[in-house]
């Protein structure tokens, strides 16, 4: 009985029709990274101070100091929320004083921006916070925006997989895509931040919808040689390439709207690759629609200038291959011991620290000195190395040493950046950068390390589980962010030392590299260290009495039951080892775990 891809093998591992549907697939990528990253631009928020109203009897004196100054970063600049009360100061100017010189700047009662703010454009022309005024008392929204389209990432993860399922891979990818692409659209027309909020979080799911679609349609069309590197290499490097050109249409356009109109037009563009991608020829041969798949393979063969056989799919054949009933499993499976419960534990930590630091480096280019736009275009360009660098590691090195190195690399040299003096700030960026290279690393590796670490029986719901704590880091790492509106370097600081942090917990996970894929959950390897911590809490014992614990216990029952009334004797015997077996439970629980 052959599988699909020994069935599939005459159309080679890398001929036209291969060719085709990696770069259409990567390419439908790519709006994926304006979409991911957008917020950046959108919702960039630049200098502002309170509004003095042309209204106001002022002399131009006291209109150039009725807004405090502050020190920030060894230079002079006007306060963003408070102002010289305004009353007062138009008392001031119309009695002739002179500010600084017959009154004192710093006894002066002040109060809040009552008429508004003033923006400045040297960067933005308008963006959604200078727009509805998210700054002051309502620049906790600004954060929640982001958050909340990390929000829709998070559920457009959790139900993508159950409608390509359902529905087919071809058709959740294009409906994703609209979605993406029209509620982009909407978004243009928003009237308030309530509206444009709500319409960012479905985009969300579109978003994050269209990439695992995507990817899952190609790992499904392609052989085994080529899914590899399409999952590395072709996905992540072409959400790079979007990313990329995001910094490049926000500055030539600086308002938000039209912004968000250039960004839904390559969405567009992608509608006539509805005629070039085909439906997945496995999920086909699942919903037993042989003639549909075996069409599919008949016109790559076409392609790929390659005689196909008469008949590829055998519907005999495909139906004893399909499985009759797979075996339950549950959530709880991935906590059914204490070895699978740690490793998963230190998985879900691994995933969100890892995505709080990706995010937060990534969404924290605009408050980095120097261009917002070419931080944010060096931002994405590291991104590339950083996945060749990952491709590279993981075909040669073990996974949790490597994936240990770059989190170490990556979090000190964040840890660095408060010991860089202010007016050093291109070595601030480039620490920055090397940062988010080794977390980039580290983000791209942990398919590939928790996929080998589970199961076969778990392995989906264990990586789609460890992917959503991901998208709980993501929803967070905005608000690492916000603290840098506070103190320069302490997103650095806290980043830094989570990921220091998850680092050296990557060094207790069992290796994958050259092992055998387990297949059930009792073949899942060891925590390293754990014999030891079972020794430490007094749970191990010696060998003799631990290995062969069953072995004697049956010896010594068949030896002891010999003669009349065996059968009672038996059952006597075994129900006081049972009894005695409570009593030492804890020599025996290196064996239960």
């Amino acid at each position: 009985m052959r599988d699909y891809d020994e069935v599939t093998a005459f159309l080679g591992k890398w001929g036209p029709f291969q060719r085709l549907i990696f770069f259409l697939l990567s390419a439908s990528i790519i709006p994926n990274g304006f979409n991911g990253m957008s917020v950046v631009f959108l919702a960039g928020t630049p200098e502002h101070h309170c509004r003095v109203p042309d209204t106001a009897n002022l002399s131009s004196a006291w209109r150039n100091h009725s807004v405090p100054v502050r020190l920030q970063d060894g230079r002079e600049v006007l306060q963003s929320c408070r102002r010289y009360r305004l009353a007062t100061i138009v008392n001031f100017s119309a009695l002739g004083l002179e500010p600084g010189r017959d009154v004192d700047l710093e006894q002066l009662e002040q109060e809040g921006c009552l008429d508004g703010w003033e923006f400045s454009q040297d960067i933005y022309l308008s963006t959604i916070v200078t727009e509805w005024s998210l700054v002051c008392e309502e620049d906790w929204k600004t954060p929640l925006t982001t958050s909340l389209f990390f929000v829709g990432v998070l559920l457009g993860s959790f139900v993508s997989g159950q409608l390509s399922d359902r529905f087919g891979r071809k058709s959740i990818l294009f409906a994703t895509m609209a979605v993406q692409t029209g509620f982009s659209f909407l978004q243009i027309f928003s009237v308030n931040w309530e509206m444009f909020t709500v319409l960012f979080v479905i985009v969300g799911m579109g978003q994050i919808s269209n990439y695992v679609v995507a990817f899952i349609l190609g790992t499904e069309i392609l052989g085994k040689s080529v899914r590899i590197i399409f999952s590395t290499l072709g996905v992540c490097t072409f959400f790079a390439v979007g990313y990329m050109l995001l910094p490049l249409f926000a500055y030539f356009i600086r308002d938000w709207r039209m912004l968000l109109l250039a960004l839904t037009v390559p969405g567009v563009l992608c509608v006539p690759l509805w005629w070039f991608i085909p439906e997945s020829p496995r999920w086909l041969i699942s919903q037993r629609r042989f003639e549909e798949a075996e069409d599919i393979i008949q016109k790559a063969a076409k392609i790929n200038n390659i005689t196909a056989p008469m008949v590829v799919f055998d519907p005999v054949e495909q139906q004893e291959q399909l499985p009759l009933k797979q075996q339950k499993v549950f959530i709880l499976d991935l906590f059914r011991t204490r070895n699978i419960a740690t490793i998963t534990v230190m998985s879900l930590l691994l995933w969100m620290l890892t995505s709080v630091g990706y995010f937060a480096l990534s969404l924290n280019t605009p408050n980095l000195h120097g261009d917002p736009y070419l931080n944010c275009f060096f931002s994405a360009l590291i991104e590339v190395p950083a996945y060749i660098a990952a491709w590279l590691l993981l075909r040669t090195l073990p996974r949790r040493y490597v994936i240990a190195g770059v989190l170490f690399f990556g979090g000190s040299v964040l840890l660095l950046i408060q010991l860089v003096p202010a007016d050093y700030n291109f070595l601030s960026i480039g620490l920055a950068m090397l940062g988010k290279f080794g977390i980039t690393s580290a983000f791209a590796m942990l398919y590939v390390f928790t996929a080998e670490l589970y199961p076969t029986l778990v392995r989906n719901m264990a990586v789609g589980v460890t992917s959503m704590a991901s998208r709980v880091g993501s929803i967070i790492a905005p608000y690492f962010v916000y603290l840098g509106a506070y103190n320069r370097v302490l997103p650095y600081i806290l980043m830094g030392s989570l990921t220091v942090l998850i680092g050296i917990i990557t060094l207790f996970f069992p290796e994958s590299f050259g092992r055998t894929l387990p297949e059930t959950l009792e073949q899942m390897q060891k925590v390293k260290g754990y014999k030891k911590l079972l020794a430490i809490s007094g749970k191990k014992t010696n060998n003799s009495v631990r290995k062969p614990a069953k072995v004697m216990n049956k010896q010594f029952i068949e030896k002891n039951t010999s003669g009349p009334n065996m059968y009672m004797k038996r059952k006597y015997l075994s129900t006081l080892i049972k009894k005695s077996c409570l009593m030492q439970y804890h020599f025996l629980a290196y064996e239960i775990v």
